[in-house]
């Protein structure tokens, strides 16, 4: 597997499922509205923050090392068991809990009881939710490029349809149901794909725990745990400062935005997931490394540059034909949010770096303070700049945190991490 075959074919499911969110967002402006796009983002962060303690948290050591023990199909069976029998008792704990405080979630989430119902689906979904995302993670790790670009295409498909049905039929609370259960009706063509592969047994699923593996998983659950929860919960903090100081619509307006930002740069965080992480835990050379991240920067980053650019061109026309007129205003926070999706993209790759080496510590620590600072950088940009002000913060904090970890993380390595040669 190379950069340019990975991606082509991740091009071509990154278009189907760029496509697709691009209609959803039309669906769910025009039956939900701003407001309704608020709400759907405080629940889709929710749905992260649990999906990751219930399994997914280890989703990026099962692709590390599944591509590591590549040659060792014993020790590749060895991660999959121990991943699959921690996903499984995870996502079960965490469905009972959600069944059990499915109103105060409710409450909490949404400031009003109406919704219980919603947190039955997603807990009765969770573990095929997380299943899939496993498996799709063993298929990264195997380099399935092929299978693991139909099983996102199939995800992108069924997305599509189920939300649009239940949108149209039930408006924000069908949007919400659909969130619940969609990755899990993926799970049955993503579980089909790796049955059908000639090194996938399912007696390689579940039984004793290895110990050892474990413990390399629980480097990157914490990684993960750490970045998901405190980037959740600064967007649910960040969401909550929008609506306190412009009001809900204006918080609709932010999270459409943001919506918008992943859609267009999906193919470059796709790349950077599907090649980079598997392909960065084979080198075992500093140079090596820093060739390969070099090489992400040439490739990855001009398609970032001219995506923006071509959405900033025609942003009125994009917020027009993705959304409605009734998003105008999000047109505020064009200009400061494309300049720092281009930031954030260049710094991803050299965490996805960080990831690749477990560099644990580093990561933990930047990915925490950078989390908690987009606050007050926002408290502050929003008293002098106001609306765009969030925009213009999510630019300088994304600035920082690149330069901060480029600093820190090619010291580390140059320090012995891996050999120079």
């Amino acid at each position: 597997m190379n950069l340019l075959k990975t991606s082509v074919l991740n091009g071509v499911a990154v278009l189907i499922k760029t496509a697709t969110m691009f209609i959803l967002n039309k669906i769910l402006a025009v039956y939900v509205g701003p407001a309704g796009y608020a709400a759907i983002g405080q629940f889709q962060n929710f749905i992260q923050m649990v999906t990751t303690f219930a399994g997914t948290a280890i989703n990026n050591g099962v692709v590390k090392y599944t591509a590591e023990y590549y040659e060792d199909e014993s020790k590749q069976q060895a991660t999959w068991r121990t991943a699959s029998t921690i996903v499984l008792s995870a996502s079960l704990i965490f469905s009972f809990f959600i069944l059990v405080f499915q109103k105060q979630l409710s409450i909490y989430i949404f400031h009003t009881d109406d919704y219980k119902n919603i947190f039955i689906w997603f807990a009765v979904f969770l573990p095929f939710f997380t299943f899939n995302a496993l498996f799709l993670a063993i298929l990264n790790g195997k380099k399935e490029v092929l299978r693991l670009v139909v099983a996102n295409i199939f995800g992108s498909i069924f997305s599509l349809i189920v939300t649009t049905i239940l949108a149209i039929k039930y408006s924000l609370y069908g949007a919400l149901i659909a969130l619940s259960i969609y990755q899990s009706l993926a799970f049955l063509v993503t579980l089909f794909l790796c049955y059908k592969s000639p090194w996938f047994k399912l007696n390689y699923l579940f039984g004793k725990i290895d110990k050892l593996i474990a413990k390399k998983f629980a480097a990157f659950a914490l990684m993960a745990f750490v970045s998901v929860f405190f980037g959740n919960i600064s967007q649910i903090l960040l969401r909550n400062i929008v609506i306190s100081e412009f009001g809900l619509n204006y918080a609709g307006y932010w999270e459409a935005m943001n919506r918008l930002s992943n859609g267009y740069l999906m193919l470059a965080s796709t790349i950077l997931s599907v090649y980079y992480l598997p392909r960065l835990a084979e080198l075992n050379s500093y140079n090596l490394v820093k060739k390969e991240v070099n090489l992400g920067y040439c490739v990855i980053l001009p398609i970032a540059i001219m995506g923006s650019s071509f959405i900033y061109i025609f942003r009125e026309d994009v917020v027009n034909i993705v959304f409605t007129q009734n998003f105008k205003p999000m047109l505020e926070l064009f200009f400061w949010q494309l300049v720092g999706d281009v930031v954030k993209i260049g710094s991803w790759i050299i965490s996805f770096m960080m990831l690749s080496k477990a560099m644990t510590k580093l990561f933990v620590v930047t990915e925490t303070i950078f989390a908690l600072s987009i606050l007050p950088i926002t408290y502050l940009f929003i008293y002098y700049f106001g609306f765009k002000g969030v925009a213009l913060a999510f630019f300088v904090n994304c600035l920082i945190y690149w330069i901060t970890c480029s600093y820190f993380s090619y010291k580390k390595l140059n320090q012995g991490v891996i050999p120079n040669e």
